[in-house]
């Protein structure tokens, strides 16, 4: 019933934003510059009602080149591997130049991986970049089966694989509990394509610490709860109709309750920055909310398992994860050098959440660790924007290279 009710919204409001597109396209060039505050308001309200909406397909990465030494190189995106699930997908850059391999594991958590787009295209300038880009569940078909918290860490080992020994790996917010798990259970085997480097940043290692907001959120129910009010069926009309999801415009409604004065601020900044034609700033808002509304389903079953895994039982923080039949043992991990990144402000993963990956790895060298607190940046600064590139960067850059 969630997700109908939502599919039945979007389509009462669609001749709305068909009335507004269509204004737009007949009257918006002509009143475009006009000294007229009405009509300029017009204009603006127009172009605000017709962005009223999400959309369910992962915005371009739109990466076509990068400097590279003193040369701007091209990059051409390659699928490498692909499952029902996700793409192992490549940047590649057309030069003859050898740079670490780095693979960016993104977030599974109602956004597609283009929102890690800036961390991406920082790592190209002195990297061989790979991504996960995580697909939409309710494009997949039910035949293709289930895919859990144990799926997630089994991905990662084949894209790990198929890239091969030497690579490094670089996790953003929510999968650092699935990498670091990974790498131990990778190292536990024997794993020749075990990472060199890890990089986790921002990460709910252990959501015991400094307790969130959504850290309490998600210890306010039981996982029944969970179940009979989170998890909707996919409709009959998409692909994986019947596939029982996590719906990704329920994720965006929670993460924009966090902060919902600071949303419909920048929205009522939007109307004002259209109507006096100040373009550059209102670009600034439509490419950061083009990103934001953008958004996929997660499947129940991996949904379920994070909430409960991490969030509820910190169950790697406790040494009481088994994945894939195996008890995770983050001890095993002695030739992965380990950076941990966290931000002050970060109002979703809190500092202390990250660094405890350091206590779990107890038998890793203390020159092969590293933890960076970031100053003055919430969540999205730790892997976005000009401190990322300016300081943060730079940390991950030394790392990667003193473990080549």
């Amino acid at each position: 019933m969630l997700y109908l009710a939502y599919e039945t919204h979007a389509r009462l409001i669609s001749p709305a934003r068909e009335a507004a597109s269509w204004a737009l396209g007949a009257f918006g060039s002509a009143i475009e510059g006009a000294d007229d505050a009405f009509l300029s308001n017009c204009r603006a309200a127009w172009e605000l009602v017709e962005r009223a909406g999400l959309t369910h397909v992962s915005p371009p990465f739109g990466i076509d080149s990068v400097p590279v030494g003193n040369r701007e190189v091209p990059v051409t995106e390659r699928d490498v591997l692909v499952t029902p699930f996700g793409t192992l997908r490549h940047f590649h850059k057309d030069t003859a130049v050898a740079q670490p391999r780095v693979l960016v594991v993104a977030p599974l958590s109602g956004h597609f991986a283009t929102l890690l787009r800036n961390t991406v295209r920082t790592l190209l300038q002195d990297h061989d970049v790979f991504i996960t880009d995580w697909h939409n569940a309710r494009d997949v078909p039910l035949s293709a089966g289930r895919f859990g918290f144990d799926d997630y860490c089994t991905h990662l080992v084949r894209f790990l694989e198929e890239i091969g020994p030497g690579a490094h790996v670089v996790a953003v917010c929510q999968p650092c509990v699935q990498v670091l798990a990974t790498t131990a259970l990778m190292a536990q085997s024997g794993n020749p394509a075990v990472p060199r480097s890890m990089t986790l940043m921002a990460g709910p290692i252990d959501t015991r610490v400094n307790p969130t907001r959504v850290n309490a959120l998600a210890n306010e129910h039981d996982m029944t709860w969970f179940e009979a009010n989170l998890i909707s069926t996919v409709p009959w009309m998409h692909p994986g109709a019947g596939r029982r999801v996590y719906p990704g415009f329920v994720q965006l409604t929670a993460f924009m309750s966090m902060n919902l004065q600071r949303h419909i601020k920048a929205h009522l900044d939007l109307h004002g920055h259209l109507a006096r034609g100040e373009t550059e700033r209102a670009h600034t808002i439509k490419t950061f909310y083009d990103e934001y509304f953008a958004v996929l389903d997660l499947a129940a079953e991996f949904y379920l398992e994070t909430v409960d895994r991490v969030f509820q039982r910190a169950l790697l923080a406790r040494g009481d994860l088994v994945v894939a039949g195996v008890r995770i043992d983050p001890a095993a991990i002695t030739r992965t050098a380990l950076l941990t990144v966290e931000g002050e402000r970060d109002d979703i993963c809190s500092l202390g959440q990250t660094v405890a990956a350091h206590d779990l790895c107890s038998r890793l060298k203390p020159y092969r660790k590293r933890h960076h607190m970031q100053a003055g940046v919430g969540h999205y600064g730790v892997f976005s924007g000009r401190k990322w590139e300016g300081q943060i960067y730079p940390l991950v850059r030394n790392t990667i290279l003193a473990s080549e």
